[in-house]
């Protein structure tokens, strides 16, 4: 990923809300909680679509030496794309 990239997924992911909200990607909805653990030094999200079979969950670092995305079980490019085109819908 290249730094422009990794800036835009930041920005992206850090506008969304914290807690539990409902989003739109790809034309699906999806359930989302995403979390601040460890003084918001790390990160976790989980989507579930609703009404299908999809499923997104990630964990990110905010290290001393930058940020560091860990997809779980799934590339790295789903997920960015993921949190590039998902909108809050409450």
């Amino acid at each position: 990923m290249t730094t422009a990239e990794l800036q835009a997924f930041l920005a992206a992911f850090d506008a969304l809300p914290l807690g539990a909200f409902t989003g739109l990607a790809g034309g699906r909805k999806y359930a989302v909680i995403r979390q601040d653990l460890a003084a918001g030094k790390a990160q976790k999200l989980v989507a579930r679509e609703l009404g299908g079979g999809d499923y997104i969950s990630l964990n990110l670092y905010r290290l001393a030496s930058g940020a560091r995305l860990k997809p779980c079980e799934m590339p790295a490019e789903k997920v960015v794309r993921f949190i590039l085109d998902l909108n809050v819908m409450e």
